[in-house]
């Protein structure tokens, strides 16, 4: 049979295959009823004869009748694996005679571009159409027609699809998808009709849409899309209800798409009507007794304009009050009075509190990979306990902090039949968590780096971390094997074991042939004391020796005269941490403090070194972040012997003050080179400011900074004066290779032997 663009004959039409049914049945039909001597099956090519066996109704040695053969036609066809089915008797034999349809051989995509092809043919899969499945017209139909509505999610609209089918040797046959895909069609023009109390441009700065921001060409943000679309008014709705216009509406949205399918207009109608002020908030209902309690959480201000985020922000919280006492389906109705005549609007918050409940299972779901148990210790909530709402958001907090998946939810059914229980079900999405790279960097420090890692964070799906990581640049290398174990016991404490090997170069202004070698184990437990609280304590042992001439700087060399070329070392470290910040890649609220002191009680070198951080971000103007960093790193010797050079402190550059070197604070020896010292202070502060023409794409954002900061040996004094200072801007962005940082400064305070680096850049931290 030639190529076909369309397959027409390769399946019947329905009122075809009602006749064809019905004349092949007839041969079985008006037949008196027999006892059954045989069954045969005949025209079987890939189907097992055993498939076509479990789908009759009837045995050898049955009675056989017109009813027992209509139901095998009916069974045979809702196999969907034949094109056509008949049954003929011969002197009391049934022979069933079957025709297979085609099977599909491969599934190709020509012209496509805008998808990745595995996606597709996954997604296709899901219609029923793919490699060894049975081909059947109908669902190709449907495919091509699921493949179009992709092609529109992205705006393409003049996406053509063509489905061609080629039959191969022994019933199979080629699906191949000819996709014409066109170019974007882009929104021209977004019209705000109906507003007085704000500008049109104000509005639209709201809209992740937009029609002609000059970073479109990276956000894509004048693609147009339905479900965007419902985003940007549900943001405009926001805004007006958060400034007291109850009773704002959408009236309509026209979406028109130019003849070539190329410029799209957004035209959108709205009534704003008039602002209210809340003058009273009253509680009534059933709240337990607990009204006093409930009064705490309000967060609507009488006096103060009507804003449906505070309606919103008490109703979740009395709703989350409510699940703490085992009430899951508690129901607060917030009932406006509203006076038009003086734009006056009292609320009557109404309580019903419903049944207690409490849990009797929680069920996994969605993990193929990760085991059950992984997400299960992460639980706050219990089985066979009362329902409790606040540990099952912070249950649900835990898992997705975890990073293993992409999206967690937990979803609550009642227990059919028992009103007082109900279950739980944690529904993940896996992400990948393994990590090789094989790569080259370049920074402003470093110069060029050399990088290789293998890492996984979910090995074997056990919540463990596994890495291997190599790093090369100017002043330092690192080979380091890290192993984590996050439960190591069933209380959660964790235990963390690094083998390492660095070599570090200071860096100086000669670039002098010395380094120092260190290689060391390290092990560390964390012992969490509530949620955001954990403390660290370890033990490692590393040895460190001064390799070089003699022109290495000063300190390095009286260090090595007075102690030799070798010190062993072994720390006892002891931290603490409070992590409560909304994100730790891109925080935007919350704050972040850490305690570490490392203490040198055994070996050659007796030291304490201590280093405090804070650091704080505040939201507001729904764009902007402000956000501070402070601190603070001291060490000093112990038991008479001096402080060792090799554990100082560096400054300067990104991570401390930027517009200066890297590492160029603090003394320098008369050789010139930054020796460092046992003293460090680092206050940094950044305002983060969406990219114009970005949206609000936090990945993406511009700041303006300020630091100040030194570096100061043991007989130096700590004072103002000596601090360095600069201001700048930059540029952050969440890139695919990991969040990068650019900035650009100038000294605000200086000496005249500071070395300056106006430009800056790394990958990797948020200061």
């Amino acid at each position: 049979m030639p190529p076909s663009s369309r397959a027409t004959d390769l399946r019947p039409t329905l009122l075809s295959l009602a006749l064809a049914a019905a004349l092949q049945a007839g041969s079985a039909w008006a037949v008196e009823p027999f006892t059954l001597k045989d069954i045969r099956v005949e025209g079987l090519q890939r189907t097992d004869a055993g498939t076509v066996f479990a789908s009759l109704p009837f045995r050898i040695g049955d009675l056989y009748n017109d009813e027992k053969g209509s139901a095998a036609l009916r069974a045979l066809f809702a196999t969907g694996l034949f094109k056509d089915v008949r049954i003929e008797i011969d002197d009391g034999v049934v022979i069933v005679i079957v025709e297979e349809r085609p099977v599909i051989a491969a599934i190709d995509f020509a012209g496509l571009k805008e998808f990745d092809k595995d996606t597709l043919v996954k997604s296709l899969k899901d219609f029923g159409i793919g490699e060894g499945l049975p081909f059947d017209k109908a669902l190709a139909d449907r495919a091509e027609q699921e493949l179009k509505r992709q092609y529109l999610t992205r705006s393409l609209y003049g996406a053509e699809v063509v489905t061609t089918v080629t039959p191969l040797e022994r019933n199979r046959v080629n699906v191949t998808f000819t996709i014409t895909e066109g170019t974007a069609a882009k929104i021209s023009e977004i019209r705000i009709v109906g507003n007085k109390a704000f500008s049109e441009g104000t509005l639209k700065g709201l809209f992740d849409l937009n029609d002609g921001g000059w970073l479109n060409w990276y956000t894509k943000a004048d693609r147009y899309s339905r479900s965007k679309l419902n985003a940007d008014l549900e943001t405009l709705r926001a805004y007006y209800l958060n400034r007291g216009y109850l009773e704002f509406n959408v009236d309509s949205t026209q979406v028109a798409i130019s003849p070539d399918k190329q410029d799209i207009t957004v035209t959108i109608n709205i009534t704003e009507g008039q602002p209210y002020t809340v003058t009273a908030v009253r509680l009534e209902g059933d709240y337990l007794g607990k009204e006093e309690d409930f009064k705490t959480l309000v967060k609507i201000k009488p006096g103060e304009p009507y804003r449906a985020e505070q309606v919103t922000e008490t109703t979740k919280a009395f709703a989350d009050r409510f699940g703490t006492f085992g009430y899951a389906f508690a129901r607060i109705d917030a009932r406006p009075d509203i006076d038009r005549a003086t734009g006056r609007v009292a609320l009557t918050l109404f309580a019903d509190p419903a049944r207690r409940v409490y849990v009797r299972r929680i069920g996994v779901a969605g993990n193929t990979r990760t085991r059950d148990e992984v997400v299960r210790r992460e639980f706050r909530q219990f089985e066979s306990s009362w329902y409790d709402g606040s540990k099952i958001k912070l249950s649900r907090d835990r898992v997705d902090r975890l990073g293993y998946f992409s999206e967690v939810s937990v979803d609550t059914t009642e227990v059919p039949g028992t009103p007082d229980q109900v279950d739980l079900t944690v529904s993940i999405k896996e992400k990948p968590t393994g990590n090789l790279l094989l790569g080259a960097g370049f920074s402003s420090a470093d110069k060029l780096s050399l990088t290789a890692s293998i890492k996984q964070e979910n090995v074997f799906g056990s919540g463990n971390y596994l890495g291997l990581e190599l790093n090369t640049s100017k002043s330092s290398r690192t080979l380091v094997l890290s192993t984590v174990d996050p439960y190591f016991t069933i209380d959660g404490i964790s235990r963390a074991i690094d083998l390492y090997y660095r070599t570090t170069k200071p860096i100086n202004s000669q670039g002098e042939q010395y380094q120092l070698v260190t290689p060391g184990a390290a092990i560390r437990f964390g012992v969490p004391f509530s949620e955001f609280d954990t403390v660290f304590f370890g033990i490692g042992a590393e040895r460190t020796e001064i390799k070089g001439g003699n022109a290495m700087p000063n300190n390095l060399y009286l260090y090595r005269a007075q102690f030799g070329d070798v010190s062993h070392t072994f720390p006892v470290t002891v931290g603490w941490t409070r992590d409560q910040r909304d994100s730790a890649l891109v925080p935007n609220d919350g704050s972040y403090k850490r305690v570490n002191v490392d203490w040198g009680f055994a070996g050659d070198t007796r030291y304490v070194r201590t280093n405090l951080q804070y650091q704080h971000y505040w939201p507001f103007a729904r764009q902007f972040t402000f956000a501070i960093n402070g601190e603070l790193g001291y060490g000093r010797g112990l038991g008479g012997r001096p402080y060792p050079v090799f554990k100082n402190f560096y400054g300067g550059g990104l991570g401390t003050v930027r517009a200066f070197d890297q590492g160029s604070l603090g003394p320098a020896d008369v050789t010139g080179a930054y020796i460092g010292g046992n003293r460090r202070l680092n206050l940094n502060s950044e305002l983060y400011v969406p990219v114009p023409g970005a949206g609000n794409d936090r990945t993406l954002r511009i700041f303006g900074y300020v630091d100040a900061g030194n570096v100061w040996g043991e007989q130096e004094r700590l004072t103002l004066d000596s601090l360095r200072a600069s201001a700048g801007i930059g540029l952050s962005w969440i890139s695919p290779v990991g969040p990068l940082k650019l900035s650009y400064g100038t000294p605000i305070r200086k000496e005249p032997n500071d070395r300056i680096q106006r430009l800056q850049f790394q990958i990797g931290t948020a200061f």
